[in-house]
């Protein structure tokens, strides 16, 4: 019951469907001015489906300059594990090492590795194709929003959040599970941790000692969102920008990047990006705890105005938008995979 009620106080934990329904009537509009429902496919033209359903995380990847992600590669469902200890060898992907749903969903099915037989359990459970790539040395996450028209030169940041990870201390004296369920965010994951942890959970951490239980910035996964749009500057911006002037075809969505500090992510230095997200992205500085569901809504609306005037544009120049009997194919498809991803 008291996480119920918490949930039910927190609207950041409500079903997408309720929290989008005011968002729906905004799409319907764009739709008809767009003459089609699937508008978005045009907002990345480099990027399938522009980045809103069955895009793959490794196609994004090499669209991507090198330098600005940890080293990945592609698994193919049901490749044997000698030659997937190939690829890792060949491509000096270090243990431990970060596994997950080449086509994902909100974080479902991402998983640190720690060893070639941990490494044997998710291939044998995946049914799907996945990527296995370095793990990102920097302690810090961000997910920065970036938006600019086809015409300019110079994008815009329009957003920032902060996230802190699902992390633990010790007292000395309560087990790993007892310090989960002091945190009621950290409680509604508790079911999954005990999957992934066992008897782990039961260890007594010593006074002061950190454990970092969920090492990636996910909301769906225990991770906090905390709003640091403040932290926009113009150096910032430059610096963003002339990274995402270099990735073909695209403006609009959320990187997502692991950086060491402030001052060095604005001067381009010691950062990594996790992932790029595309047209399905979501201005994620609205889960701070301290936003109301109206702010949420209007930063929603706001962001869809972007998508759509972005793939307007590109139409314009060529793109296409989806037509109806090929966006519900893929639809379809997405479907099926979040299912998969789901149930893993």
């Amino acid at each position: 019951m008291k996480l119920l009620f918490h949930k039910i106080t927190h609207w950041e934990y409500w079903p997408f469907q309720i929290v989008y329904i005011p968002i729906y009537f905004i799409w319907f509009y764009y739709s008809i001015k767009a003459k089609s429902i699937f508008f978005f496919n045009a907002s990345n033209p480099t990027i399938k489906n522009g980045g809103f359903m069955m895009e793959s995380k490794k196609a994004i990847y090499d669209l991507i300059p090198q330098r600005y992600y940890p080293k990945t590669e592609l698994i193919i469902e049901g490749t044997s594990i000698e030659e997937i200890e190939k690829i890792i060898e060949t491509s000096e992907i270090k243990y431990p090492l970060i596994a997950k749903p080449d086509i994902g969903l909100r974080g479902s099915g991402v998983k640190k590795i720690h060893t070639i037989t941990e490494l044997k359990d998710y291939a044998y459970k995946a049914n799907f194709d996945y990527v296995v790539q370095d793990l990102i040395p920097y302690d810090n996450e961000v997910g920065i929003f970036y938006v600019r028209y086809p015409d300019e030169k110079t994008g815009r940041i329009t957003g920032i959040v902060s996230k802190e990870f699902l992390i633990v201390t010790g007292d000395g004296f309560s087990s790993i599970e007892e310090l989960i369920k002091a945190n009621p965010r950290y409680e509604l994951q508790l079911k999954v941790l005990k999957q992934e942890y066992g008897s782990e959970l039961l260890e007594i951490l010593p006074q002061g000692q950190k454990l970092n239980l969920v090492p990636y910035g996910n909301h769906a996964r225990g991770a906090k969102f905390i709003d640091g749009s403040h932290w926009i500057t113009p150096k910032l911006t430059a610096t963003i920008n002339e990274m995402c002037l270099q990735i073909p075809g695209f403006y609009f969505g959320r990187l997502d990047v692991m950086y060491n500090t402030l001052e060095e992510l604005e001067d381009g230095k010691h950062f990594s990006i996790v992932e790029l997200n595309g047209a399905a992205s979501e201005p994620t500085h609205i889960y701070d705890p301290k936003h109301s569901l109206l702010f949420a809504w209007k930063e929603l609306a706001r962001h869809i105005s972007y998508m759509f005037e972005i793939s307007v544009e590109n139409h314009k120049k060529g793109s296409p938008y989806l037509t109806h009997k090929e966006g519900m194919k893929e639809y379809r498809l997405h479907l099926e995979q979040s299912t998969k991803i789901v149930n893993f």
